[in-house]
């Protein structure tokens, strides 16, 4: 049987609960759990019109779709009753580093208590076997440009985002330690997942590389590069998104100590480039694109020039790792751009490549 086969006979009416479903990588989580036939309920903010998840209708795939803020403790809680999720996927967040410092209250307000919610409701509810809460590579202190993070080092978020992440990781481990653990059981059923800067067909994100080198090429004008000299871990979202199900998996099927409760789903060390050097691979596929280094600060915020995280327990522990490399990536991400502009459905699209990735 193939990987997806396998993934199937797990995932197959599995009650799974993704936030923040409408947004990219809960977009093609759902498409990839629609595949392995799993029963999922979104909760999240209205779509974007032109978003993945309307372009691939997937409000009709879904068992059920709410469109609500995670704020609203009252609704989050009746939709969980009503569903019963075994398994909650957490990605619902303000995820923007620029948008943090436009709106820090909304940031924090979002990120900390809208996971507060959440944890409360776990809580009380014991059919939630397994839970991921997604946070960020951005939550470790900043020691040292070389180093690459291990899920021990210390947190130190700056800008309101990551220092609502910092939080977030913080409240998600005080309630599986005051919580979630049992005298009795040894196991693990909550972890924070923490992964790198994820690219992928259907990314319209504001103040992004790769979005704003697709809208560069499909419109002929230039890109203009804010810091091209920042290094960031790039991986396509499916990497991350395997991780997340890998995690969740281990989790409900009780694998999983208490001291367990932190992973890095990051790239190999080939993906660890500069902004730059992506434009430059973009443009040796694209002869046309144009290149442009802002001379200017578009703005004054403060943003970390080097992230590198370490995946080594992720991959002795869950066995996951790192499929597809930095070319490959991006051919990916240009071949969706591609097959969208020719009237492909998107939904057909990411379920061909999701097919691709679980064979390779």
């Amino acid at each position: 049987m193939d990987q997806i086969g396998n993934l199937t006979k797990f995932w197959k009416n599995k009650r799974v609960l993704i936030t923040g479903h409408t947004g990219f990588k809960g977009s093609w989580l759902s498409i990839i759990l629609t595949l392995l036939k799993a029963r999922i309920t979104g909760y999240a903010l209205k779509p974007k019109r032109n978003s993945l998840f309307i372009q691939a209708k997937l409000k009709n795939k879904l068992h059920n779709s709410y469109y609500r803020d995670i704020n609203d403790h009252d609704f989050l809680e009746k939709v969980i009753k009503k569903d019963k999720p075994e398994i909650i996927i957490h990605l619902a967040s303000q995820a923007i580093v620029l948008e943090s410092y436009k709106n820090p209250y909304q940031t924090f307000k979002t990120n900390f208590f809208g996971t507060l919610n959440l944890l409360e409701i776990i809580k009380k509810n014991n059919f939630v076997k397994s839970a991921i809460f997604v946070t960020t590579d951005k939550v470790y202190k900043i020691k040292n440009k070389k180093k690459k993070y291990v899920e021990k080092d210390e947190l130190g978020g700056t800008d309101p985002y990551s220092s609502s992440k910092v939080g977030q990781e913080i409240l998600v481990n005080s309630y599986i330690k005051s919580f979630f653990s049992q005298s009795k059981k040894s196991f693990n059923k909550a972890s924070t997942a923490r992964s790198g800067n994820v690219v992928g067909g259907g990314d319209y994100s504001k103040n992004r590389l790769i979005p704003d080198l697709i809208k560069s090429i499909n419109s002929n004008k230039p890109i203009f590069l804010r810091n091209p000299q920042h290094v960031r871990p790039w991986q396509h979202v499916l990497e991350p998104l395997n991780g997340y199900l890998i995690l969740a998996k281990y989790q409900y099927q009780k694998k999983l100590s208490l001291s367990e409760r932190t992973w890095n789903f990051g790239p190999l060390d080939r993906n660890f480039v500069n902004v730059n050097k992506i434009a430059i691979k973009s443009k040796k596929i694209f002869k046309k694109l144009k290149i442009r280094i802002a001379k200017k600060k578009i703005n004054s915020f403060k943003e970390t020039g080097v992230l590198k995280l370490s995946s080594k327990k992720a991959i002795s522990i869950l066995s996951w790792k790192q499929k597809w490399d930095i070319d490959q990536t991006l051919k990916k991400v240009f071949e969706w751009n591609n097959m969208k502009k020719n009237k492909i459905s998107p939904y057909i699209i990411c379920q061909k490549q999701i097919k691709e990735y679980f064979r390779s």
